[in-house]
């Protein structure tokens, strides 16, 4: 009886075996091979697994195409011991290449951990992950060979009525908009509302040691026309944080003002518009336009605004500054500019046109100095906000904006407009009188003139939300180029749809990695961009080294700049 059993259950899984595609195992096997390579940031073994099982999943896929394409175009198959011969040689190799892939899975990895400084893994846990990319692709593949056996019966039945090469076209793409619809519709929806029911409570906690101001001239407090329980809990953050005026002296050793910080919440009353009239209402009140520096802060998804990038500023200056902002997501960036990226530059324009309205009416010789700040999804929102043109006559000072996204479309122009022979995560733009790019070694030399209006962009090599495109599925990007950025692994080579892949994975653990990487951007990159587009008074090498050390964190020393190898963008 348990020989029988035993029998069955073989002579079954036999036959599940053979029903799979040889063409599509390897293509999956090969994609799966491709998905262990380093891409930008390092991946602990549940993300590779999650990963290679998609990978597994969208070669198999693939495969199958080929196969179709093959069958579609009527081209000879090979007789049955050529078949046979080169199967054998295919399995042979592609068992090859999987061993020497597993092999260096641990040292690929750890190539991108040195690049960071980050301790060196032991071992990527092979069988681990290997186990959750069959389990991740048995799934998805058991969906698609449903989706493939539906598309095969409508042509069969089609094919009764039309020429053959039309019923294959006319069910694929109707089995293609299935999935389409299916995806889109039913599972993207659903995995969208769960993660906006996770942010929305997520924002409506408020961290530990954060309060309510006190102080009469706060925003937030009593007195304020900003209701503090309308402040979500990043601004809760951004208001209740920063340094105090005797922080700021011991310091720096010269007296210093409140910083001014103004916070307004997407939970207030009204549209954009209302909020930033709000918004500066309240500037007005605190006596925002008194002070030297006034910034407009565009947060992140989340709402979040960089204490590396405000607090520095506020030292720079001695507290002399006002920064306001205004949210416009409780969601992750890399979710809300797949969602709805306008938010962002409709909160952004709308901030900016009231404050600058304002800002214009007022003497220029007793106005403070007006900036832009945007990290992230902000840099994409209000890197057009203020626009040229329409600011020429009057125009604001300077940006500084950090990690732009993929689609900022300013950024995008000036990086493909870069002069001759600089590299994109590096570019040099005409005279660099207006623009200038930076990183973790800073690139803003002093001596070069600048122009009326001063403008920084931040980026690192190694930050999936600025390198990351649609188009990695098909072509190979500019920055996998040589001379390659200082944190960009060796290791990383393109790869058709695979590298796609590997990046989009990268994007949701873009901040996973140490200060001065990825997407998480260092105080003294951030001091070496304000002391360039605000030019604070007062300030010796010496001086900045102070501060930058007062910021340093066990992950960054202030000296940690990675040298870039041939390359001077002067």
């Amino acid at each position: 009886m348990i020989h029988r059993v035993a029998i069955k259950v073989r002579s079954l899984s036999r036959s599940y075996l053979d029903s799979f595609s040889f063409t599509g195992l390897v293509f999956a096997t090969l994609f799966f091979c491709g998905s262990i390579t380093p891409s930008l940031l390092p991946r602990p073994y549940i993300v590779q697994g999650i990963l290679s099982g998609f990978s597994l999943a969208i070669g198999y896929v693939v495969g199958v195409l080929a196969t179709w394409g093959w069958s579609f175009l009527e081209l000879p198959n090979p007789g049955p011991v050529l078949a046979r011969r080169s199967r054998q040689i295919c399995v042979t190799l592609v068992a090859i290449v999987v061993a020497i892939s597993i092999w260096y899975a641990t040292e690929w990895q750890n190539s991108i951990r040195m690049l960071m400084e980050m301790p060196p893994l032991e071992s990527t846990a092979p069988f681990r992950f290997l186990a959750i990319a069959l389990l991740v692709a048995f799934i998805l593949v058991s969906i698609a060979r449903w989706m493939i056996r539906l598309g095969a019966y409508l042509s069969n039945l089609l094919q009764r009525y039309l020429p053959r090469r039309i019923a294959i076209s006319f069910s694929t793409l109707c089995v293609l908009v299935l999935g389409l619809m299916i995806g889109n519709g039913v599972i993207a929806r659903g995995l969208l509302q769960a993660a906006d029911r996770l942010f929305l409570q997520a924002d409506l906690l408020i961290d530990d040691g954060i309060e309510q101001p006190t102080l009469d001239l706060a925003c937030g407090s009593e007195q304020s026309l900003v209701d503090w329980e309308a402040i979500g809990r990043r601004g809760k953050d951004f208001i209740g944080g920063g340094p105090k005026p005797e922080e700021i002296e011991r310091l720096t050793g010269k007296p210093s003002k409140r910083p001014i910080r103004v916070y307004v919440g997407m939970r207030t009353d009204g549209d954009d518009h209302a909020r930033a009239t709000l918004a500066l209402d309240e500037l007005k009140r605190e006596g925002a336009f008194d002070r030297k520096i006034l910034i407009i802060a565009t947060p992140t998804g989340t709402g979040w605004l960089d204490e590396s990038a405000v607090d520095t500023i506020e030292y720079l200056h001695h507290g002399d500054t006002a920064i306001v902002s205004m949210q416009y997501s409780y969601l992750p960036s890399w979710i809300t500019i797949l969602v709805d990226p306008s938010r962002s530059k409709r909160s952004a324009t709308a901030l900016f046109d009231q404050v600058y309205a304002y800002w214009t009416t007022l003497p220029k010789e007793e106005r403070p100095q007006l900036y832009l700040f945007g990290l992230s999804l902000g840099a994409f929102g209000c890197e057009d906000a203020a626009d040229l043109m329409e600011t020429f006559q009057d125009p604001i000072q300077g940006a500084v904006w950090s990690g732009p996204p993929f689609p900022s479309r300013q950024w995008a122009s000036i990086v493909s407009s870069r002069n001759a022979g600089t590299p994109v995560w590096m570019p040099t733009f005409r005279d660099q009188s207006m623009v200038r790019f930076t990183s973790q070694q800073n690139m803003l030399k002093p001596g070069k003139p600048w122009g009326p209006i001063r403008n920084v962009y931040i980026q690192h090599a190694s930050d999936p939300m600025v390198w990351f495109s649609p188009s990695l599925a098909w072509h190979q990007p500019e920055w996998l180029s040589e001379p390659r950025g200082p944190d960009v692994s060796p290791g990383l080579r393109w790869y058709p749809i695979v590298t796609f892949l590997q990046i989009a994975f990268d994007l949701p653990m873009a901040t996973s990695v140490p200060l001065g990487y990825g997407h998480n951007y260092s105080p003294s990159s951030y001091i070496d961009a304000w002391v360039a587009v605000t030019q604070p008074e007062g300030w010796s090498q010496t001086d900045l080294d102070r501060l930058c050390d007062h910021f340093a964190t066990p992950t960054e020393s202030p000296q940690a700049s990675s040298p870039i190898p041939d390359f001077d963008p002067s």
